[in-house]
Order: structure tokens, then sequence, then C-alpha cells
């Protein structure tokens, strides 16, 4: 049925489906789109697959420069930026590539960025119970790129403090200094 849907949004621009560079196209996009939202198939607890590990550690994890797809809900168009996330363990570390992937699962749905960095930082802290969560999100808008105001340049940053990153200044600002190159 997704294959129909993409043939009929090909023909309403008044193009030939038949043309050869057109034939395949309806499921290509196909594949695509579901590739592209395929966060809406993830389980959290598949991703997270038991890499929950017992630490002493209270010393802040940051994890830098996570690179991160995502679709704008408004326009079915990409914006793609990096995500840095931190936590400070309370009992518990998580695999580090589980944090990536849980960045992954929500930024492969429909999205608005300001969502985004909400979702990820209240689930790292439900699955480690972190006593703080950071998480700052900068990203190109193609919906502002490609078509609206046509800015090329612009860059959009959202964060989500939680705990002691939202209750410490000095936590806060002890993150924002190890994210200076």
């Amino acid at each position: 049925m997704t294959i129909d849907c993409f043939k009929k949004i090909i023909e309403s621009t008044g193009e030939d489906i038949s043309r050869p560079g057109l034939i395949d196209t309806p499921k290509r996009a196909s594949d695509s789109f579901s590739f592209l939202t395929r966060g809406y198939h993830q389980n959290l607890e598949e991703i997270i697959n038991n890499a929950l590990f017992p630490s002493e550690s209270r010393e802040m994890v940051v994890v830098k420069d996570i690179e991160l797809y995502s679709l704008c809900e408004h326009h079915l168009l990409p914006f793609i930026g990096k995500c840095h996330v931190a936590y400070i363990p309370n009992g518990r570390v998580l695999g580090l590539s589980k944090v990536a992937r849980v960045v992954d699962m929500f930024a492969r749905r429909l999205q608005i960025q300001e969502n985004l960095v909400t979702q990820i930082a209240k689930t790292i802290e439900d699955v480690t119970g972190a006593s703080g969560v950071a998480v700052i999100i900068e990203a190109k808008h193609m919906c502002m790129m490609m078509r609206g105001v046509e800015k090329q340049n612009s860059i959009m940053k959202t964060s989500a403090m939680l705990g002691c990153f939202r209750d410490q200044q000095a936590t806060r600002n002890e993150f924002l200094f190890l994210l200076k190159d």
C-alpha cells in the first residue's frame, strides 16, 4: 500500500511514473521511508539489551557528537545534526553504544527537535536512574533551508537538563565546558 501512495505522490507532480528513471522509485521511496521511520518499530528493552552495568562511579559520563537524522513532522523534510548526552551515574552505567541507540530510536520518528531532546533525556534518566541527565541537540533543518525562508546557515540548538544538571549550575557548566573542542 505504501508503494501505491508514493506512486500517487510522484504522479501528482505531473511526472510519468512509467519513465525508466521512475519505474522502481515508488518501491525505493517506500523502503527509504520505512528505514527513516524505523524508530516506531524499535523497543527500548531490545535496544538496551540488558547493557546496564553496576558502577561505583559518580562522575559525569559524556557522549558527544552522536550523529542524528530525523524527519520534521510538519513538512516530512530531514533535519540533520548531532546530539550530546551526559549523565551522572547512580549505581549503574549504560553501555556506550546504547546511548547512541536511544538517540536513534527517537530520532527515527516524525519529530520536532524540541520534543526529541526531552524524550532522549527522560529515557536515559529512566533507564539508568542517573542523578542527572543533560542532552543538547544541534541540527540543520531542511524545512528551513530548502523552502520557506531558505536560510542555509541556521542551526537550531535545544537542550534538556534534568536532575543535578538543572539544579546545580556547576554540573551544567562542567558539561558545557566538556563540549568545547
